[in-house]
This record gives C-alpha cells, structure tokens and sequence, in this order.
C-alpha cells in the first residue's frame, strides 16, 4: 500500500512509524501507516474515501498497550492537537478524545466539577470512554452523557450510554469507530476540597503502584465475579495481585519484563524488554496462577499487532 493508494488528508501520514515511542511500555514494531488527522472533518473524509479492506485501529496515548514487535498491519489512526481540548458549562464537561484523563479532571475541579476519579486514571478521554475506565469505586459509565465517534464509513455520530452497554473494562464502540470527543456530567463541589481529594489519590497511588515505572497499568482484571452492572467495586474481595502473590509471581521475570515487587498486578519493562518478554511473561504468571488456584486471569493491558516471526 503505497502513498498513492491512500486518500489525501490535510492531516500527517507516516509510512512504517514505530509505534514504541508512543507507548507507555516504550515497545513494539511499526504500523504500516500512522494518520494524525488535522481535524474532525480531516478524519471523516480519509475513513469514508479509504479502502474498506484496509484495517485501522485507533490509538490513544499508548498508556494500556502492548504492541507486538513485528508491528501493525493497518493504518493507525492517532489524535492529537485539536482533539485535546476542554470546554465546561455547569456541571457538564465537554473533552476531546486526546485530552489526557488527568488534565480533564484538573480542569473541572478548578471549576468546582468532581471528575477527581479520572486524576490518576492514565490514559486519555477517548481510551477511558471505550474501557469504562474507573478507579476509588467510580467508572466513567457514571458520569457519561453521551459521546462523538467517526465510524469506519466516515460518518460522525454521537453515542448515547445504552448505545454503548457499559460494562466491566468494555463498550460496544463499533469496531474502527474513532471516539473524537466526550461529555460528562459530574457533581458540583468546592474546587479546593476536590484539589485535596484528587492529592490524597495521587499519594496513595504513588504508595501502592510503581507508578514512576514503565508500566501500563494494571495487568490483568480482578477475578472475582463482577455484579450485572460489570462494576468491579471493594464488594469483591479477591483481587489479581493476590491470586499473583499466592502463586509466587511477584517479581517474577522474563528478559526485560517484570512483575513489579511494589504491586504484584504491574508488569514492567525494565529497561530492556521486548513485547515478547513482556507478553510471555504475562503469559507465564496466568499459567501459574491457574495451575495454583484454577483461577484463569484476563489480560487488562490490550495486546495488538504481530509477534516477529523466526
């Protein structure tokens, strides 16, 4: 697929752009191509004019991925300047799709809008509305209103919360479908008293989390059998990190790759690793977790692209 074969865009695309740079876990091979759209329209009118054979796979901020080292066989759709802003009226906090969870959350409190779960969510809005993200017992299917998405044909839509069907870490986002921008409605409150909230997060955070590691996140998806909701709150009391422990893979190691000695659910490059060695890895701590406890653990992380082939 060359140049020529694509549609032109006022945006930037890139031919075989490694993507390792652009992940939290700093691996991973190239996408095929990488389109930075300019603008909604820019995006509307490359996926209606592209190839309806040719895969895309939108990317956020890289902060819950692994991509294999043999890369992306598609077009990687990433958004950034443009989609990155904020805009509040009342309690409603309007955020594009690249604008990071943490500055969303920063921005409303300021305003005296409680989104303070977002402030130690890694990751950016379009990422959080996909994966139901959540964290201190609130989930983005809390506060959502409603959301803009480009889908695979080019045509903007906005998505209603029954139209998504929330659930634990998953949405029904049609495939290729590219979130531009989110509302949320949140609870009014003192900025100042939502500014410690968000301050005592970021200390037990940093207390519990290798938080200063390469990492992307929690590993895997707690166990315990989640409520008709998909909410995964304190209710639950068995959790991954001690299924982990109780199979003896806290700081257990594969290459570059480690599960981290502070929080046991973290998977960490070390300096050095491949998506091999960090996958393989991952792989190795769910064997041993299900041969100590017939307990069989999710991937939270997502893991995309194709292995390097011998």
């Amino acid at each position: 697929m060359t140049l020529t074969d694509l549609p032109r865009v006022r945006g930037r695309l890139t031919a075989e752009r490694a993507l390792s740079d652009l992940t939290w876990l700093r691996v991973g091979g190239p996408a095929d191509w990488l389109f930075q759209p300019a603008d909604v329209a820019d995006l509307q009118d490359f996926l209606a004019a592209l190839d309806p054979a040719v895969p895309v796979f939108p990317m956020g901020v890289g902060s819950n991925l692994i991509v294999r080292d043999g890369g992306i066989r598609a077009v990687v759709i990433r958004l950034g300047r443009g989609f990155n802003g904020v805009e509040i009226d009342g309690t409603r906090v309007t955020a594009g799709a690249a604008a990071l969870d943490a500055f969303v959350a920063k921005r409303a409190a300021a305003a005296g809008v409680d989104l303070t779960f977002l402030r130690t969510i890694p990751g950016a809005v379009g990422g959080a509305v996909r994966m139901n993200a959540g964290c201190y017992g609130t989930y983005v299917a809390d506060v959502f209103v409603s959301a803009r998405a480009v889908t695979r044909d080019g045509r903007l839509i906005t998505f209603a919360a029954d139209d998504l069907n929330f659930r634990y870490r998953q949405t029904d986002l049609p495939d290729g479908a590219v979130i531009v921008d989110a509302t949320f409605e949140g609870a009014p409150g003192a900025a100042d008293a939502l500014e410690a909230r968000m301050a005592d997060q970021l200390a037990r955070r940093d207390a519990t989390q290798p938080s200063k590691e390469r990492t992307a996140g929690s590993t895997f998806r707690n166990p315990a059998g989640f409520s008709s909701t998909g909410r995964d709150d304190d209710v639950h009391d068995l959790k991954a990190w001690k299924v982990i422990d109780d199979a003896g893979m806290r700081g257990a190691r594969r290459g570059g790759a480690q599960m981290s000695e502070k929080h046991s659910n973290f998977l960490i490059n070390t300096g050095d690793a491949t998506a091999a060695d960090l996958e393989g890895l991952g792989e190795d701590v769910r064997k041993m977790v299900f041969q100590s406890s017939g307990i069989s653990l999710h991937w939270e992380i997502m893991r995309v692209g194709e292995p390097i082939r011998d």
